[in-house]
Formats: C-alpha cells, sequence, structure tokens
C-alpha cells in the first residue's frame, strides 16, 4: 500500500515536472519562432520587448505567470505583448504532459517531445510569415521516423504513397483554382496560387510515417475541417487569399494521435 502511494506521489511529480518543463520549453520555442525566419541568433542578444526594446529581467520572464501577473502588457513600456508567447507556452505545456502521460518515460518520448516541439515552432512560423524554413520540415520529417510504431520500410512506403498522392491532388486543385475559379471569379491574384504550398508536403508525409495511411486520411480531413472558418474569415474581412495550412495539418495529427478517431471509427461501423 505505502509502496503503490510512493509509486502514485512520483507519478504525480513527474506529470506537474512535465507541465512545467513543456512551459519552459514554450518560452525558448516562442524565441525561435520569432528569430529563425530572420536567421537571428537564438543565443544572443537576450529577450527584449519588442516595442521599447528593453532587456527582460528573468523575474518578468517567467513562462505562464509573468504574462498573467502583467496582465500581458511590457513592465517596462506597457504596450501589449501578443498572445502569441503565453498559447506557445500553454500548448507546449500540456503536449509534453499528455505525451508523458501516454508514452512515461521512454526514448520515444523524447523523440515525440522533439517532434511536437518542431511542429509547433512550424505552425506559428507559418502564421505569422506564410512560410517555414526548409530545414525544419526536414528535421520534422526525420524525427517522424524515430517514432513510427511502423516497420522502417512500411513508414517509408506511407509516406511516399501518401504525400505522392497529395501531390496529384494539389496538381489537380491548383488547375481548378488557376484556371477555372480565376476565371470564375475575373480575380487574376488566383492565377498564382497553389492548393498546398511546398511545405505542406513534408508534414504531410510526417503525418503518414506516424499515423499509417488511415489514420493520416482521418488527420487531413480533420485539419480540412478546423481550416473552414479561418480559411473563409482571411478571405472574406481580411482579403487575403492564402491561408497557412501547416498548424491544421498540425492539429489533425495531435487529435488523431492523442484520440485515435480511426479506431472510434471501427467501433461505431
Amino acid at each position: 500500500m505505502i509502496y503503490y502511494q510512493t509509486l502514485k506521489i512520483e507519478r504525480e511529480d513527474l506529470e506537474v515536472f512535465s507541465f512545467i518543463f513543456g512551459a519552459v520549453i514554450g518560452s525558448f520555442l516562442n524565441v525561435l519562432i520569432l528569430r529563425l525566419p530572420l536567421n537571428q541568433s537564438v543565443v544572443t542578444p537576450r529577450s527584449s520587448c519588442p516595442s521599447c526594446n528593453h532587456i527582460i529581467a528573468w523575474y518578468y520572464n517567467i513562462p505562464l505567470f509573468s504574462y498573467l501577473y502583467l496582465k500581458a502588457s511590457c513592465a517596462y513600456c506597457k504596450e501589449k505583448i501578443s498572445s502569441q508567447y503565453f498559447i506557445v507556452e500553454l500548448l507546449s505545456a500540456v503536449l509534453t504532459l499528455g505525451l508523458y502521460i501516454k508514452l512515461g518515460l521512454s526514448s520515444e518520448l523524447a523523440f515525440m517531445l522533439l517532434f511536437v516541439y518542431t511542429l509547433i515552432t512550424l505552425s506559428f512560423i507559418d502564421f505569422k510569415y506564410k512560410a517555414v524554413p526548409d530545414y525544419l520540415l526536414l528535421i520534422a520529417l526525420i524525427l517522424s521516423f524515430f517514432v513510427s510504431s511502423y516497420p522502417l520500410i512500411e513508414s517509408f512506403k506511407n509516406a511516399f504513397l501518401f504525400a505522392g498522392a497529395l501531390v496529384l491532388l494539389n496538381f489537380i486543385i491548383t488547375f481548378y483554382i488557376q484556371n477555372i475559379k480565376a476565371r470564375i471569379l475575373k480575380d487574376d491574384s488566383l492565377k498564382n496560387q497553389e492548393a498546398l504550398g511546398e511545405g505542406d508536403i513534408p508534414i504531410i508525409a510526417s503525418i503518414a510515417v506516424i499515423l499509417g495511411i488511415k489514420g493520416a486520411l482521418i488527420a487531413i480531413f480533420l485539419a480540412a475541417f478546423f481550416a473552414i472558418i479561418p480559411s473563409l474569415y482571411s478571405n472574406f474581412v481580411k482579403k487575403d487569399i492564402q491561408t497557412p495550412f501547416i498548424p491544421y495539418l498540425v492539429l489533425g495529427l495531435i487529435c488523431e494521435y492523442f484520440f485515435n478517431l480511426e479506431s472510434f471509427l471501427k467501433v461505431i461501423y
């Protein structure tokens, strides 16, 4: 009984630690999101306010807590701080905790955390710049093979089959957008639009490596569903025809990975 209670306490402690660890990593991911696309060092200089450029003291840079304590404002100039910082830290913390609960302390957990942290970075860079560094896409693709539950050969097959099918689908939909939709709507800006960006393909391949073909299909469907409202908002409110799709691909992957909707659908049907 005492041994069981000790194990329970230790597990609860590790769960709390995993959440805090994830929040700290999320703070570093914010640095990557801001600096990598600008080819700036992620080590120096220290973090500063984007409005007044004042170096942020360590006690004003505590993940999650500082943002809430300062009421989303800079401690020095009182300008509002982007909610991105808090969202990335919270998302990183929650996913780290969720992965620890699902996988426990293991090498798979370590690789999966690296993979997920890379996806978070890619997602928010895509949101901000609508373009992502190629080397991050390559890192994500390589890491996906280390966390796949499928044999290596099958993982490669899934990646090539699924990504290849999406490339063909992308060609067909892009042809429709550029040639048919552009003429119907008389919108010349559509003539250069692609259905999927080049950065989407490696992420789609990574999804197939981890989830397999059936799971990847569900993840892609979820991604398309999640992207509907933001896409409509961008088109009609912001007048922006480009919608970053990597964040929604990642969201679809996370939903399928944690909730295994493929098995749920098998039970229903």
